[in-house]
């Protein structure tokens, strides 16, 4: 089973459970400054991706591809463009259209994402951490189609894993469980040793609800919509793993939520 540990930054470590303190420390140039971070621990067998938000910066592609489909039909553009994050297209479509024909219609919108490559960079840290990973202790589990999966990675220059879930996989979507169960399953391990990289709302419920602890990256909601996640961090640059006697130990420097 996976578990935390709190510490303060150059300080010693605490229970879990107790609100941490914030506490000042001098910074030079400043008379003082709230501390930014708190250094967190956490130990797990296996580590679940999601993909856009977390991987990769997608966010101008998704947005202009929403935007430009919610006006070919007359819908508000900008209300579309916020439901479509970490969601499956599919889904995102019955939701804000039920009277379209959404097979067709997720067709169109999975071409024109695939399609629109400009803006999809990989995020900082992203490549170095899943490089220091072992093949078998990580997936991807993304509300992505696989086809457009493999063409944002390849965009962003992070090679395909070995282990991913994808749009079709599954029956159902984030926030619904079934995705990250489904990657720990395609992993071999339980639910409770997985530990997941988020970045919306509807991802960190999906974890949560799966049993798992989440870590959530302020990279496309604010932090006050990610209150959810077990931790925040602003992207995987903060984020350091070692195997450790069959453990992943993973070290974040979080934002005190």
């Amino acid at each position: 089973m996976s578990r935390i540990r709190w510490y303060q930054a150059g300080f010693r470590p605490f229970v879990v459970g107790f609100s941490p303190l914030s506490f000042v420390r001098p910074i030079a140039g400043q008379r003082r400054r709230q501390l930014l971070f708190w250094k967190m621990l956490f130990s797990a067998k296996a580590i679940l991706f999601d993909m856009d938000g977390v991987l990769m910066d997608s966010t101008p592609s998704v947005e202009r591809v929403w935007r430009a489909w919610a006006t070919a039909h007359g819908l508000d553009p900008d209300s579309i463009a916020a439901q479509a994050h970490g969601r499956r297209s599919i889904e995102t479509i019955r939701a804000v259209a039920p009277e379209l024909d959404a097979e067709k219609e997720n067709v169109a919108v999975e071409q024109m994402e695939i399609d629109d490559k400009e803006g999809v960079t990989a995020l900082p840290g992203a490549a170095r951490l899943l490089a220091h990973l072992p093949n078998d202790r990580f997936a991807i589990v993304t509300s992505a189609t696989r086809p457009l999966a493999v063409a944002r990675l390849a965009y962003a220059g992070i090679p395909v894993p070995q282990h991913t879930i994808t749009a079709e996989d599954v029956s159902h979507g984030k926030p619904s469980p079934e995705p990250f169960l489904k990657g720990a399953a395609l992993l071999g391990f339980a639910p409770a040793d997985c530990l997941v990289f988020e970045d919306t709302p509807a991802g960190i419920s999906s974890a949560r609800a799966a049993g798992m602890h989440a870590v959530a990256l302020r990279t496309t909601y604010p932090v006050d919509q990610l209150q959810a996640a077990h931790a925040i961090i602003r992207n995987l640059a903060d984020v350091k793993a070692k195997l450790r006697e069959q453990l992943l130990i993973v070290e974040v420097d979080s934002i005190p939520l």
